[in-house]
């Protein structure tokens, strides 16, 4: 069942799957879109992805409680089979921890601490990050760049963040990430933006080193899943 899910799982049309895999260089990823456009969903799926691989996964979710985390990944799960839960599968249970922050209290000082703490006491050592909430807009260039020495130091292979963009806000980087991470988008390998179009969902890839498709490709996403569409 296990390898089943990671092969119908749909956003192994990036061919991003191989950077899980051993030996490969550690990269970070951002998925962009306006305020309550999908950005989770997307996050849950390459979360999913690198569980079921056998990676463990440390997902940290900024201003959003454990429960609602949680119901992401079932609501997922279920989408990408035939109504599993993640309860259903303790092998992908086992590959999961969820860590919950205020935004007012979100650092990277303290995601160390805690992280440390689970690693030292022999608890829970991830080899996938996703940040879920990080505010780009109060956060500096340098902040960013300690969470890619972060990733090297811990033996990380991936870090994944979402960002909020504004309507409105046209600032764009030459390669057409926008705001508020248009003056960071040096530091990802890969930046996918989620853009509502009529009755459609796409999902631009801005930038992608590691893809098996081109920057400027777009994937149709499913509006009532998130999923990317097959075909």
């Amino acid at each position: 069942m296990e390898n089943d899910m990671v092969v119908n799982n749909p956003l192994r049309a990036l061919g991003l799957d191989e950077k899980a895999g051993d030996g490969a260089q550690p990269t970070m990823g951002l998925v962009m879109a306006r305020a309550g456009l999908g950005k989770t969903a997307i996050l849950v799926q390459f979360a999913l992805d690198c569980m079921l691989l056998g990676n463990k996964v440390l997902h940290v979710s900024i201003g959003e409680g454990i429960d609602k985390t949680r119901t992401w990944y079932d609501d997922i799960l279920a989408l990408l089979t035939a109504g599993e839960r993640m309860d259903d599968i303790p092998g992908a249970m086992q590959n999961r921890m969820i860590m919950t922050f205020k935004e007012s209290s979100f650092s990277k000082a303290l995601l160390e601490e805690r992280l440390d703490d689970l690693v030292q006491q022999n608890i829970y050592r991830p080899e996938c990050l996703i940040i879920d909430g990080y505010d780009f807009e109060k956060n500096t260039k340098e902040s960013l760049e300690e969470f890619r020495n972060f990733m090297h130091e811990r033996g990380l292979k991936m870090i994944w963040f979402s960002a909020v963009s504004h309507r409105g806000d046209d600032r764009k980087s030459v390669d057409g990430v926008p705001a508020p991470c248009h003056e960071v988008d040096s530091l990802f390998e890969t930046v996918l933006l989620i853009s509502p179009e009529e009755d459609a969902m796409k999902l631009n890839i801005v930038k992608c080193d590691t893809c098996s498709i081109d920057p400027g490709s777009t994937l149709m996403l499913d509006p009532s899943t998130m999923l990317i569409r097959k075909g």
